[in-house]
């Protein structure tokens, strides 16, 4: 009889053995908390479309964000829900906007919590589209003016890292720019460098109320069958002056994940996204999958293709289980 020189099964007869040589480790270090904040008091609006995560009023943002905290989770990202919405987004960058309101807050009490702010408008415009809009065509250079403006507002309210996610071309620059000029150099840039416009984002847009009213994002958002000009943007953006590079979706892209993580030095964030998310939760409520053994597969999956760091909407659950063993 002939055996192989090298019995891969050897390594893997134990539990033991298996963690002793396993090559991708998922800690919550590596985990990033997308929160949505609204208005009022005591506000706590089920997301339906995505089980288990809400609309939250400051007082209860602060709460989650301490949860997130107390789980081993080291950072979260905000997104707002304005009052009002206008033509430019006004909201986004007045000094008492819902985000800028929501950093100070849990700055104040999680000051340990990294605290990352969503830069956009679509959530703030009327028409729902990520950047000014003129003759019905999304002016991409009258946009980084307001877009700088959005980030130089988070930082002053205590941001601790900016994330420009309109993919506007040139808008890294113009924000790094405007934070260097107002003694927010320590800011860093975390850019939606590699976002494709994905049907992925369903459930978000519900959460956010930031579906456009007219068209759709393909004129700035990626083509999904594009790859190599994926490496283009993040590289445009790196030397733009981003600190970290993100990729959006994330399991959709793990090829894209891992190309710019072999081609650039910069680290890698991948945005496990709300659809991705909604699918698990539903497979997992119709009782076809074991939801929590794929919340991790998928999750160590999108690391071991090269992310350094991932935001997820299992950002909590996935902490807590990882904390158990």
């Amino acid at each position: 009889m002939l055996f192989p020189d090298y019995r891969p099964r050897r390594m893997r007869q134990s539990d033991a053995f298996r963690r002793m040589v396993r090559e991708t480790v998922l800690s919550p270090d590596d985990l990033i908390l997308p929160l949505f904040a609204i208005g009022g008091k005591d506000v706590k609006n089920p997301i339906a479309s995505m089980p288990g995560h809400f609309q939250l009023s400051i007082d209860h943002l602060t709460k989650t964000a301490r949860a997130a905290h107390e789980a081993g989770v080291p950072a979260i990202m905000l997104f707002g829900i304005p009052d009002k919405k206008d033509p430019l987004a006004t909201s986004a960058y007045a000094k008492d906007g819902i985000v800028q309101k929501a950093i100070r807050e849990i700055k104040n009490r999680v000051p340990d919590l990294v605290v990352i702010s969503d830069v956009c408008l679509c959530q703030y415009t009327d028409h729902g589209h990520c950047g000014v809009v003129e003759k019905g065509i999304i002016d991409n250079d009258a946009s980084l003016d307001l877009l700088a403006r959005t980030a130089l507002s988070h930082a002053r309210a205590g941001a601790d890292m900016v994330a420009p996610s309109d993919m506007m071309d040139g808008r890294v620059a113009e924000i790094r720019n405007v934070l260097d000029e107002n003694d927010l150099s320590s800011v860093p840039i975390m850019s939606y460098a590699a976002k494709y416009c994905s049907a992925f984002y369903g459930p978000f847009r519900q959460a956010a109320h930031s579906a456009p009213k007219f068209g759709d994002r393909r004129t700035y958002q990626m083509d999904p069958a594009n790859g190599q000009e994926a490496i283009r943007e993040a590289t445009m953006d790196a030397e733009e002056g981003a600190d970290i590079l993100m990729v959006k979706p994330a399991l959709p892209y793990l090829d894209i994940i891992y190309r710019i993580r072999q081609e650039l030095d910069l680290p890698v964030a991948a945005y496990h996204v709300s659809g991705e998310y909604a699918m698990i939760k539903a497979a997992e409520e119709k009782g076809w999958v074991d939801g929590p053994r794929i919340m991790l597969e998928s999750l160590t999956a999108i690391k071991r293709a090269g992310a350094d760091m991932i935001l997820t909407y299992f950002a909590l659950d996935a902490a807590r289980a990882l904390r158990e063993g």
